[in-house]
């Protein structure tokens, strides 16, 4: 642990770091769309521009080179001088600066070409934006596991929801806002600024910190395993297979509901400044609370509050559908309210779940490497069902969507509990 700073003060410094580069990402994925929207943008188009985020998908790869490229200095631990505990928190760092100095350049380059910049420009901006946000989450994520105390997990996972939700609050709202307000490049500008000071903090937590001497020498071995054996050791794991459905099937259909709330309510003749109040600022408020209320489950009832969550995806989502599709309080708008709210409680109460646990199942001897295959898994399930939801969307209509995201989210939920089953008769 890091000797300058108590425990409660790095954690409100990583929600910070994870805010800062949390909140343009949500600006571009789900403060965008209701701007497409408005400039006649379909349906299928939002959902295709959401695969500008495919980087995410290969953080398994992007791990790779940050858990083995370090600083070159002797250790008194091993004499291969990459796992010197201060070469492996001081390469993290100098990863998280190369890629978040880059991210930032790129907030800037679309604070440049403005709203008038043809698709494909966007597009491009969007997808390199996506890859230098995605290689930065991987050392600082690094640096989280290896300084925080493993009984520090599930409320570093609360706390990361929760800056993620308030990266949607602004991101996903008050951006909106001032973009509406004062146009198109003074949102990017804020957000690179946010970006840039949290590359300054990266800073001041790596200081005087290492990983244990026992993550250091387990490295040292597993360093020279062809990253195939290393992933596959990660599902070799107790509990492992269970995690990855969990992994994949939890979160991605919530997501992806989250991705299209904001469109629907405009669909639904809200105006764009209320949509931005309504989805971004209360929903982003209410999902930040879920997601500290989560962080403070027991270490041990992680992975069952995590099922838990599950049939919550479902309930919430069902809710939804029922709603517009029986236009239950559609037109006085409680309703409206009632599913965005639903949405984002589940959202926060699966993310907090999601990322303590990703924290569990990473091991001492590579943190960044298992990190980067479960968010690279996360990520793969979360990319590839907003095209599919937005083609839904425009050729069977929002209860449709919302009605098939719940019988997904079910499928995941039955598979889980016959998994469970298995597992504890065997």
């Amino acid at each position: 642990m890091n000797g300058t700073l108590r425990p409660g003060v790095q954690q409100l410094l990583f929600g910070w770091v994870n805010f800062a580069l949390t909140a343009p990402a949500i600006y571009l994925w789900l403060g965008l769309p209701l701007i497409m929207r408005q400039q006649g943008w379909s349906g299928t188009e939002i959902g295709v521009f959401q695969l500008a985020g495919l980087p995410a998908v290969f953080k398994a790869l992007l791990a790779i080179p940050v858990e083995r490229w370090l600083l070159r200095r002797r250790s008194a631990l091993s004499s291969d001088p990459a796992f010197d505990p201060s070469n492996r928190v001081l390469a993290w760092q100098r990863w998280a600066w190369l890629t978040g100095g880059g991210f930032t350049l790129c907030l800037l380059a679309l604070a440049a070409v403005g709203e008038d910049a043809g698709k494909g420009t966007l597009f491009a901006l969007a997808l390199l934006a996506a890859l230098l946000s995605t290689w930065a989450d991987i050392p600082v994520q690094a640096l989280a596991i290896g300084l925080l105390p493993p009984q520090a997990r599930p409320l570093a996972g609360g706390i990361r929801a929760a800056a993620t939700f308030a990266g949607a609050v602004v991101g996903g709202g008050l951006m909106l806002l001032l973009q509406q307000a004062r146009g198109w490049a003074l949102p990017f500008l804020i957000l690179a600024a946010a970006v840039s000071s949290a590359l300054v903090i990266v800073a001041v937590l790596g200081r005087g910190s290492a990983p244990s001497p026992q993550a250091m020498s387990s490295g040292a071995a597993v360093s020279r395993l062809a990253p195939w054996r290393v992933w596959r050791g990660f599902f070799q794991q107790p509990g492992a297979p269970a995690w990855t459905l969990l992994l994949a099937g939890q979160f991605p259909f919530v997501a992806a509901a989250w991705v299209f709330l904001k469109p629907l309510l405009l669909d639904h003749g809200l105006p764009a400044a209320q949509v931005a109040l309504v989805a971004g600022v209360g929903g982003g408020a209410l999902g930040a609370g879920a997601s500290l209320a989560a962080g403070w489950v027991r270490r041990e009832r992680l992975m069952s509050m995590a099922w838990l969550s599950a049939w919550a995806n479902v309930l919430a989502l069902g809710l939804f559908a029922a709603v517009l599709g029986f236009q239950l309080g559609v037109e006085a708008r409680w309703g409206l309210l009632a599913g965005s709210a639903a949405l984002a409680l589940a959202m926060g109460l699966a993310s907090s779940l999601a990322f303590a646990l990703m924290m569990e199942f990473s091991r001492d001897a590579c943190r960044a490497t298992d990190y980067g295959l479960q968010a690279g898994l996360f990520a793969l399930s979360r990319v590839l069902v907003p095209p599919v939801a937005g083609l839904l969307l425009d050729r069977f209509g929002d209860a449709a969507m919302l009605g098939a995201l719940a019988a997904l989210a079910l499928c995941t939920a039955l598979a889980g509990r016959r998994l469970r089953q298995g597992a504890s008769t065997s």
